[in-house]
């Protein structure tokens, strides 16, 4: 680019030998204002100390809560099981998780004293080890009239123990049993379906799983109503007599086991619509689609030992 200076004498100006800017283009001096300004700019983005800004942190995504309930109060195994009546036993077996609750009745007298308690769960244990010939008391929780909670089988209350109490539907299921009977017109105290409920809501929650849906449950065993490998869809909240031809437990406790659904949903803090309808106690058709891992030989053989 050339530039023209004025003679400083004569008044006349005349033209001088054009002075050159170094590595100037045409449009350089002309365009400072613009270059300047993106240049604020870009210090301005990266601040003040020409450091690159910090960037805000995303908002963190949140997930819903899982829908659990409180541990119920169980009275340990130490509270019946004397070790007159103890006998050596396998390890117990365990599942992935719990999807599903059996509901069953122990057909024994209704009119006990509920301090008599421990000693009704050790003649059940006694009869289901000895006359049976099975591996541990089958039921994994027993409820009394009073709805005290009492733990069963051996493993743990807060796993996923594998139980023997609805043959062919054992495996990722939890089995409560309702100590007594309770056939048509038999009295359900109010106080055992509540306990029923807390447990169930507990169990259930501890994989978030809605008491009022349904559980799709691989049948291990060809003597449930399903044979063994075929899928079956129950409720979640099931009672025996939806995996089992057995009219356990009874109609009585049967026909409570929808407001027991409720109950133990609003425990988990669930609201809103109530899910599928209550179960009837009709069995539906096998089904082949197996969404759960089929049983294992293993499995089914242990099944049949333990009269599972």
């Amino acid at each position: 680019m050339r530039v023209l200076r004025r003679a400083s004498g004569g008044g006349r100006t005349r033209s001088r030998r054009p002075v050159r800017i170094s590595g100037a283009g045409p449009f350089l001096l002309g365009c400072l204002p613009v270059l300047a300004a993106v240049l604020a700019l870009l210090l301005s983005a990266c601040g003040g100390d020409g450091t690159r800004p910090r960037r805000t942190p995303p908002e963190p995504t949140t997930r819903p809560a899982p829908h659990t309930a409180p541990e119920p109060r169980v009275v340990p195994r130490s509270a019946w099981l004397d070790d007159f009546t103890r006998h050596a036993q396998p390890p117990p077996r365990y599942d992935d998780k719990v999807v599903a609750v059996f509901v069953h009745h122990t057909d024994t007298p209704n009119g006990y004293d509920c301090a008599d308690t421990p000693r009704i769960v050790r003649d059940l244990y006694s009869g289901q080890t000895g006359g049976r010939q099975w591996d541990d008391l089958g039921y994994n929780f027993l409820v009394d009239r009073c709805g005290t909670v009492y733990e069963g089988r051996a493993g743990g209350v807060d796993r996923p123990v594998t139980g023997a109490h609805t043959q062919g539907f054992n495996h990722r299921t939890t089995g409560i049993a309702a100590i007594g009977t309770f056939t048509a017109g038999a009295e359900v105290p109010r106080a055992m379906t509540d306990a029923i409920a807390a447990l169930a809501a507990w169990k259930l929650g501890l994989a978030d799983v809605d008491p009022r849906g349904v559980a799709r449950l691989v049948s291990s065993n060809d003597l449930s109503l399903y044979p063994a490998g075929h899928e079956a869809v129950l409720p979640a909240l099931a009672g025996h007599q939806d995996g089992y031809a057995t009219t356990c437990p009874g109609a009585a406790l049967m026909a409570r086991l929808p407001a027991v659904r409720e109950a133990a949903a609003g425990l988990q803090g669930r609201r809103g619509p109530t899910g599928p309808a209550p179960s009837t106690g009709t069995p539906q058709p096998a089904r082949r689609v197996l969404r759960t891992p089929a049983p294992t030989v293993s499995d089914i053989e242990a099944d049949r030992r333990w009269g599972t």
